[in-house]
């Protein structure tokens, strides 16, 4: 596989941005990480990764004047990988913070897990899960069907086009954990903490 151009992971103050940048860095691939909106412009691919809340989220992107960065990337064609709240940040909105609109790339909303005590589940979802695949897509390419993937979360995706839905994972429900539409990938796992399975994914994308 040849690897084409910088990727840009955009740094919004949340993300997980080291263990992406040095996962990308280890398949030999450029990257720029950072907020500056020129910047991540040039970028061939960019990467929205991240950790923590819907809503503050989105105030940060704001701040920094990269939500239409981010609009005009997935219009435009560009590759776009969202990482765990990243997945989430490309839908219409959250429960968990529902008076703030989402990037709406997606149509659809984001909710919680709900208690699954008598499954002796834990909220947050953490640790090591399945993924089973739907249909093949070049960005799964290499990966196993039922492989496993390291997930950190509270909350997960509910698109209005099951057609986005190329891996589902049984957490007490089952939910989509893998999604992409033409040039717009996202998975509900972090891709650089899940080993094998997590760096074919990564790689994968930046060969697009």
């Amino acid at each position: 596989m040849k690897l084409d151009g910088t990727i840009g992971v955009i740094d919004y103050g949340m993300g997980n941005l080291r263990s992406v940048s040095k996962a990308i860095e280890r398949l030999g691939g450029s990257v720029y990480v950072g907020s500056n909106p020129a910047k991540l412009d040039r970028a061939k691919k960019l990467i929205l990764p991240g950790v923590g809340a819907f809503g503050d989220a989105m105030q940060e992107l704001k701040k920094r004047n990269l939500i239409s960065l981010i609009k005009k990337a997935a219009q435009q064609g560009k590759p776009l990988l969202g990482v765990c709240l990243g997945l989430q940040l490309f839908f219409e909105r959250s429960a968990e913070s529902p008076s703030l609109k989402g990037l709406g790339i997606w149509k659809g909303s984001v909710v919680r897990f709900k208690n699954q005590k008598r499954k002796k589940l834990k909220i947050p979802h953490m640790g090591w899960n399945q993924v089973r695949f739907k249909k093949p897509k070049p960005f799964i390419s290499g990966v196993k069907n039922n492989d496993y993937f390291y997930f950190v979360h509270s909350f997960y995706a509910q698109p209005k086009n099951k057609d986005l839905i190329v891996g589902e994972t049984d957490y007490g429900v089952r939910f989509p954990s893998v999604l992409a539409s033409r040039n717009i990938f996202a998975v509900q796992f972090h891709p650089e903490k899940s080993q094998r399975a997590g760096l074919r994914i990564l790689k994968n994308f930046i060969c697009l």
